[in-house]
């Protein structure tokens, strides 16, 4: 029996860790106002290396962008949207990672608040007193 390898341990690294699922993933994405804009759906990660074989040293993936787009019937049926489909907001704009994840930017120059805007638009404006705002 071949003896396993003992792990070598993880060098420091600058910044924050971040755990995906925990941290980032089904988080509601707040602009520079405060505004709803979406929820992350997903993580766009820099490639590790190519090949099969990842060469031992090779840095870690970092974020890109999250992911976000219409994916609710694909958590239903399976599947996997077209990568087409899906609206990137790049890491650069994240600026505070916390119970929501708030970007430095504002949420009407991206594609990703829509769905917020037609909901408000469409169904809670047609509520009795739904077009007054709350604050």
């Amino acid at each position: 029996m071949k003896t396993p390898r003992p792990l070598v341990p993880v060098p420091p690294v600058a910044g924050r860790t971040l755990d995906a699922q925990l941290h980032l993933l089904d988080r509601q994405v707040l602009d520079n106002d405060g505004v709803p804009v979406t929820t992350v759906d997903d993580l766009e990660l820099s490639p590790p290396g190519s090949g099969p074989e990842i060469p031992e040293g090779t840095p870690a993936p970092v974020i890109t962008a999250l992911l976000t787009g219409p994916i609710l019937g694909t958590r239903i049926f399976g599947g996997r949207p077209p990568s087409s489909r899906l609206i990137r907001i790049p890491w650069k704009d994240v600026a505070d990672v916390g119970v929501v994840v708030r970007l430095g930017v504002s949420g009407q120059n991206l594609d990703a608040d829509w769905v917020e805007r037609w909901i408000r638009d469409k169904i809670i404006a047609r509520i009795p007193g739904g077009s007054r705002d709350p604050r």
